[in-house]
């Protein structure tokens, strides 16, 4: 039996999917329906002049056309969470839908059939969509959909309410009671109430008489008045919604209803007061590092023009003067006290919010990055700063000077990044800053700003106190890509210390020297080679080994004339050393071409 049962029904469930697949008016039907409760939303959100709202309008006009052109018209039954037409669902309601739902709308006001007909104009369906939800502006709050349409007299569109139906032998199926004479196969529920009605006006000369008696009594208990059951299930689902919006955060509530209240309100005293409390609640939302939160807003007020293009000018100004108004220096104060103060703070948004800021925000941000104590908030505002104040470096330019190394540190990252030489001159000056790091970085823009050309600049570094400092630049010099003069070279070579430097140090500055001076240096090593120390002998023997190695690197003919000369009249150790290095510069000349061109 069971069996048999659960056959039936999904027989009779094939049944119904194909007809509705085979059915092209029950598809059009659920087309229309489906933009009847967008363009409803949209006109209720937005207000019907709201261009989306226009455009939605539009597209069902177009729809319903077509469709009561094809099939004269489109009738529908009302159930509390779904509308039906010829037995198939053509529109169901969203689980979380409530109140918003078109179904719940039109059943909880009364209706029970909706028929639109053919030759339904545009304004009569402006008209038919304003009854759906009062304009707020209108004094119809308090009417139903039932009353605010026969108000308008539509004669393109009729109903059956469940108060008719509760009065009649019809129910809501379009079923009639025990009288078979009255057929629903083609008919509306409207059509099925006239014809009653018709009906019981001829009969009731004949039934006068019955209507005293025992059966006035269960008339006279009757109201007239229909309603509907709500259901457990549906009074838990009620209550799991009266608990959820209890527990909301009461931000987002009251972003939510001014947002509303934005999109909707036409008073200009009121949205002027709104635009003045929304400046208030971004100061708030900055003041409590609600940055996401912040993020939407901003970006909803941003929107704000095309859901409202009927705002004033006077609101249009006062719209801008928010939104340009977010890089003050007071809110970027506001923003530094909240990071300084919490560290760890979740800074998930905040550059979203810092890059909505205008370009004249960039002198508050360069403060800001000058002023914040954690290294990743400060690479935070760097970032944006490389965005924001490419067109506008003065700021930065102006804070080399500063004394805080970290903050200079970031504005050379800065410049390193947009990478323009013109920047080179103003780098330059930090040559003897304090800070070694950022005499570091110096030295690295100067390489990429200027990679080759006169490397004075560079040579002066080569003495500096930080070893790390003096063998970036010397690097840079033994490149081959700089100039120097020797006589650059000379107060460094012949400063009394430099032989009390490690020899690693000292084999790097003879080779910055033969990469920029070439030839020009040849005479002093040549000098080493040939002169003859009684004082300190072993550390200039050392020296001069040094220079006879420089020497056959260079490989010109001056240098092997310098190494032949050592080779004669050097001390034993520079004389090996040469004759080492003769045989080294013979293997680069045979390599070079036959151009006679020398390293």
């Amino acid at each position: 039996m069971t069996t048999n049962l659960k056959t039936a029904q999904e027989m009779m469930a094939a049944a119904v999917a194909a007809r509705t697949a085979e059915d092209p008016e029950i598809v059009s039907v659920k087309r229309v329906l489906k933009l009847l409760d967008k363009t409803a939303k949209s006109n209720r959100t937005y207000g019907s002049t709201n261009p989306v709202a226009q455009k939605f309008t539009q597209q069902l006009f177009e729809e319903l056309t077509n469709h009561l052109t094809t099939y004269s018209r489109l009738a529908f039954l009302v159930q509390r969470s779904e509308l039906l037409c010829k037995d198939v669902v053509v529109y169901q309601a969203e689980q979380d839908g409530g109140s918003e739902s078109l179904a719940f709308k039109l059943y909880g006001d009364g209706i029970r059939e909706l028929v639109l007909h053919e030759g339904l104009t545009q304004e009569e369906l402006s008209l038919f969509l304003a009854s759906l939800w009062s304009n707020v502006d209108s004094n119809e709050d308090d009417d139903d959909i039932v009353t605010r349409l026969w108000s308008r007299n539509l004669s393109t569109i009729t109903l059956a309410t469940a108060e008719e139906l509760s009065k009649s032998s019809i129910t809501n199926n379009g079923v009639t009671h025990p009288d078979s004479s009255m057929s629903s196969s083609d008919s509306t529920l409207r059509e099925l109430l006239d014809r009653e009605r018709e009906r019981k006006k001829q009969g009731k000369e004949g039934t006068v008489a019955e209507s005293s008696g025992s059966g006035n009594t269960k008339n006279r208990f009757q109201s007239g008045l229909a309603g509907y059951e709500v259901t457990e299930e549906e009074l838990a689902v009620l209550a799991q919604e009266i608990e959820a919006e209890r527990k909301q955060d009461s931000l987002i509530y009251i972003l939510d209803m001014l947002t509303a209240i934005l999109a909707s309100e036409k008073s200009p005293a009121l949205l002027t007061k709104l635009f003045s409390l929304w400046g208030t609640i971004v100061e708030s939302l900055l003041c409590e590092g609600k940055w996401t939160v912040l993020e939407n807003v901003l970006n909803l007020l941003h929107e704000t023009d095309a859901l409202r293009p009927d705002l004033s000018e006077e609101h249009k100004q006062q719209l801008a003067s928010l939104l340009n108004g977010l890089g003050r220096t007071e809110r970027v104060k506001i923003i530094e006290g909240y990071l300084n103060q919490s560290p760890d703070v979740d800074v998930n948004g905040l550059s979203a919010i810092l890059l909505l800021m205008k370009a004249d925000a960039v002198p508050s941000l360069c403060s800001l990055l000058a002023s914040l104590t954690s290294p990743s908030h400060q690479a935070i505002v760097s970032d944006v700063l490389v965005t924001l104040a490419k067109d506008q470096p003065d700021s930065l330019l102006r804070g080399l000077s500063d004394r805080r190394p970290g903050y200079v540190r970031n504005l050379l990252s800065i410049l390193i990044k947009w990478n323009n030489p013109k920047f080179a001159d103003s780098i330059e000056r930090l040559t003897r800053y304090p800070d070694a790091q950022v005499r570091r970085e110096v030295i690295r823009a100067l390489g990429l700003f200027r990679p080759n050309g006169n490397g004075s600049k560079l040579v002066s570094l080569s003495t500096d106190e930080d070893d790390g400092v003096r063998f970036a630049a010397l690097k840079l010099l033994m490149s081959g890509q700089y100039t120097v003069p020797f006589s650059q070279w000379s107060p460094l070579l012949l400063e009394e210390g430099f032989m009390e430097r490690p020899i690693s140090e000292r084999r790097a500055v003879f080779q910055a020297v033969r990469a920029t001076c070439g030839d020009e240096a040849v005479p002093y090593w040549q000098g080493l080679l040939t002169e003859w120390a009684w004082t300190n002998r072993k550390k200039k023997e050392e020296f001069a080994v040094l220079g006879a190695e420089t020497l056959g690197k260079l490989a010109t003919p001056a240098a092997i004339a310098a190494l032949s000369l050592g080779a004669k009249k050097g001390s034993a150790a520079v004389r090996q050393a040469c004759a080492a290095a003769l045989l080294q510069a013979q293997r680069l000349q045979r390599s070079l071409p036959s151009t006679g061109s020398t390293p």
